[in-house]
């Protein structure tokens, strides 16, 4: 399965029906794979429904939300690329900057 890209920001994951049975998408399981195999989580958030991971690949920090909550079981995922900024307030997570001077 592929890694995330330089120009990747966003995987917004959609799902529809065939003869009554929910289908995943191709992003979804892809999601599936990269939080599985690629990324490191580092922690969650909102009690559970924000988790940030980290890309050993290129540092980068990814955060796992499901932004339509209101649907049943949370709904769509999304894994959307934020800053070190947004890491370090939100998950209290050590910056890359930080890291590489450890």
């Amino acid at each position: 399965m592929e890694r995330l890209g330089p120009a990747e920001t966003e995987l917004l994951e959609t799902s529809h029906t065939v003869d009554g049975e929910n289908v995943r998408s191709p992003v979804a399981l892809r999601i599936d794979h990269l939080i599985a195999h690629d990324l490191i989580e580092i922690g969650s958030a909102d009690g559970g429904w924000s988790t940030l991971y980290r890309d050993p690949a290129d540092g980068r920090y990814w955060e796992l939300t499901y932004p339509m909550s209101y649907m049943h079981g949370g709904g769509p995922r999304s894994l959307t690329l934020v800053s070190d900024a947004v890491a370090a307030q939100k998950y209290g997570a050590q910056t890359r900057r930080d890291s590489k001077s450890s």
